[in-house]
């Protein structure tokens, strides 16, 4: 990958002619060339040439490798390399791919703005001023504006220093006359080399499965209509050259931040350049925009990478990193009570339960489902945000003083968008369901309607005061159910909804800064960017079955950094798959992770118990590397195992999972190549210490494993390889690799020893 330049450098801007006098070059600020119609952005190895012209929207000519320091006349020429031909049967006059492409500009695909006044549809004729463009250097942040008779549309590209690229768009209505939206999009060209595609469906406890194909032509449109993402979300959309892989190809790739409906789309039309893009999907009448009103988009987030998958891993993962929001601290333990006492609550119970915990080196013990009014099934309760005091008559004070005296924080799980039919709640206020009452129920449980200033109100109100009261360091915020007929006073509801969902975790976040909030969605059913800009991980999947667990996590990991996803050691037979696996499994597997326990360890043996606490301890030891580091996902040459590596940023330290998950064509197991390792320092290698080394099938494992460390050179192991054992389909080893220091010479400097 192209070296980014360096942060003070990015991201720059420039235009071609008219070319700035000396004068005004000279006193711009650093990076930013004032005047002319073409800006380039560029930061991470990567730049967006947008050109603006005398009418008409702007126009992406370039979004991929850095293009360098081009002059003015290379932008001039660039515009002109890029500027279409004129085929057969066509328009009779080249005409532009902007921004948000129309059929006023000859753009025959899927429009990326919609909409009508009264019936009258809209094909607006943009003009831009020369105030169109406004740069700022400080957030790498290009600002559009263009008019159109009744119509202001505000455009932002953002190119932040990982090299992703954040599109958004404001339409503002400045006519006399109400305006109902259909559609509003973003969309970038790509390559024409790209010719695969691969997007992701999924289900309940099976997320995020990929599917891949090659890149028909036509206007394709995957459409997500649940009301909220949902465990079949396209999750990015990835368009390739043929045969990307993990490690190589060049790839252009979308995800909508979003956790409502929408849309993903490209489009490859025999006489136009092809385009993917993302927006919300806005159901009819469900925004209409009074004179004066606007409506923003989310941000669709556009990434290329030129190292294939991994690629665009590093570079979302990069920018999530660099976010103010963040999480900066040691992602603690955590134990989940669901799987361990379910409905049953019960205090001395649970006393023991969070004894087992702290023993085993658990640093936050989070309270599941089960403890408000009215909840001994899941049938009802939902909506009365209260202690139940049958089952805990002096509140959850009990139970919190315990957990902290042993010296662990304090959890709680909630569910406030949902209410069950039988709740006070429901029965008092029918009128805040966001449903009719003639739609079809889902677990027993409808949606509130939080677009109502009452509702939302109640929730926040409720909430804060559980927090406030038993001083909260976390809460397990859950949804689970699709949006079905979701309508406030009879209009399309659930984008308006999903907003308020976001202002209500806003509002919460802002009363108790330290809070800090677990998103779960019947599991992974809400895995996006949107979600994360007010949540500190996500639940990747409510199965703990380590099998299912290794796909979902690795393609989770195409989007989020391993701190951002939950991932717990579960019982030794799957509540989801009914599948038995051996402890150290799932031990490595949760290990890659946020990591916790969701079993009832007070029923464990005390090796079972022995093996958690050393388990914990390897966690604990190396989540500072787990969480910061560089993730790839290495070619084993075995399609029956995955390996997963993560590096630090100077190369010193490694930490390796190979794991089979299915037999595999050869009795001898490949040898491992690792790259991304200085070449020239030399590197230990050796299982890590707190958890056993797997028994494989090997009559007689490698001799390295029985017989100490190895010591190689970085090149020798990225070349050549470590010889593995022959793992058994359910077992995993874990492989840390420390790079040796240096020995001082005569002269002073460091030599390899």
């Amino acid at each position: 990958m192209t070296e980014p330049r360096a942060v003070a450098e990015a991201p720059h801007f420039r235009q071609p002619d008219p070319a700035p006098s000396e004068e005004v070059a000279a006193n711009a600020p650093d990076g930013l060339d004032e005047g002319g119609k073409t800006r380039m952005l560029w930061a991470g190895g990567v730049s967006v040439v947008v050109h603006l012209p005398e009418r008409g929207l702007p126009e992406v000519l370039h979004w991929g490798r850095d293009l360098g320091d081009l002059s003015h006349r290379d932008f001039e020429q660039l515009r002109r390399a890029r500027t279409r031909s004129v085929s057969p049967s066509a328009l009779d006059a080249p005409w532009p791919l902007t921004l948000v492409p129309g059929e006023q500009d000859g753009w025959e695909g899927r429009p990326g703005f919609a909409a009508h006044r009264a019936g009258r549809a809209q094909y607006p004729r943009w003009t831009v001023a020369d105030s169109g463009f406004e740069t700022d250097v400080d957030t790498g942040t290009l600002h559009l504006r263009a008019e159109a008779p009744g119509l202001l549309l505000r455009s932002e590209l953002r190119l932040d220093d990982a090299g992703v690229l954040r599109a958004a768009h404001e339409l503002v209505n400045t006519g006399d006359r109400p305006l109902s939206l259909a559609a509003l999009e973003a969309v970038m060209p790509v390559d024409d080399r790209a010719a695969e595609v691969l997007d992701f469906t999924g289900r309940w406890t099976r997320e995020r499965v990929p599917q891949r194909g090659p890149l028909a032509q036509g206007s394709r449109v995957r459409e997500t209509r649940r009301g909220r993402t949902g465990h079949d979300a396209p999750f990015a959309l990835v368009l390739g050259t043929p045969g990307f892989d993990t490690a190589a190809g060049e790839l252009w790739a979308v995800h909508l931040a979003w956790s409502g409906d929408a849309v993903y789309r490209h489009d490859a039309l025999p006489e136009a350049r092809t385009v993917l893009g993302a927006g919300p999907l806005l159901r009819p009448g469900e925004i209409e925009l009074a004179p004066g009103e606007s409506f923003r988009t989310p941000d669709a987030v556009f990434v290329w990478s030129d190292r294939g998958l991994d690629g665009l891993g590093d570079r979302f993962h990069r920018s999530l990193r660099a976010r103010p929001s963040h999480p900066r601290g040691p992602r603690p333990v955590v134990l989940n009570t669901w799987e361990a006492v379910y409905f049953k609550h019960d205090l001395a119970r649970l006393e023991t339960l969070a004894r087992t915990a702290a023993g085993i080196g658990v640093e936050r013990f989070v309270l599941d489902d089960g403890w408000f009014r009215g909840r001994r099934d899941d049938t009802a309760g939902l909506g009365d945000w209260t202690v139940d005091p049958g089952v805990w008559p002096q509140g959850l004070h009990p139970i919190v003083r315990t957990v902290r005296s042993l010296g662990m924080q304090f959890g709680l799980w909630f569910e406030p968008e949902m209410v069950n039919p039988d709740s006070d709640l429901a029965r008092e206020h029918p009128e805040w369901l966001l449903q009719p009452p003639s739609t079809r129920a889902w677990r027993g449980q409808y949606a509130l309607d939080l677009t109502r200033p009452d509702a939302f109100d109640y929730l926040l109100g409720s909430i804060s005061a559980l927090v406030g009261e038993y001083e909260l360091d976390y809460i397990k915020w859950d949804q689970n159910r699709d949006l079905i007929e979701a309508v406030h006073d009879g209009r399309a509801n659930v984008h308006r909804h999903t907003e308020a969902v976001y202002r209500l975790l806003d509002r919460l976040r802002a009363l108790h800064p330290s809070l800090e909030i677990e998103s779960c969605a019947s599991g992974g059913a809400r895995v996006d960017l949107g979600i994360l800009d007010r949540t500190d991980r996500v639940w990747a999947s409510d199965t703990n079955d380590p099998l299912e667990r290794l796909a979902i996590q690795r393609w989770t990991e195409l989007l989020l950094p391993l701190e951002l996803i939950g991932s717990h050691i579960g019982p030794p037979t799957a509540h989801t798959t009914h599948r038995a696996a051996g402890l150290d499994f799932r031990i490595a597997t949760a290990l890659f992770g946020s990591a916790g326990i969701e079993w009832d360890i007070t029923a464990c043996t005390p090796g079972e118990l022995d093996r958690l606490r050393h388990g914990i301890a390897c966690y604990r030891r190396l989540r500072g590397l787990l969480h910061t580091g560089t993730l790839s996902h290495l070619d084993t040459g075995d399609d029956g195992t995955t390996a997963t590596a993560v590096v630090n940023d100077d190369r010193t330290h490694a930490v390796i999972r190979v794991a089979r998950h299915a037999t595999g064509n050869r009795a001898l197991a490949t040898a491992l190549r690792i790259p991304g390792l200085d070449p020239d320092g030399r590197y230990r290698v050796a299982p890590v210490l707190e958890l056993p080394v797997p028994r494989g099938l090997d009559e007689v494992p490698p001799p390295w494993l029985e017989h100490g460390p190895l010591l190689l050179p970085g090149a020798v192991i990225a070349d050549v390889g470590v010889q593995l054992p022959l793992l058994a389909p359910g077992e995993a080893i874990i492989l840390e690799l420390q790079r040796e220091p240096k020995a001082l010479g005569s002269d002073g400097t460091r030599r390899e020893p």
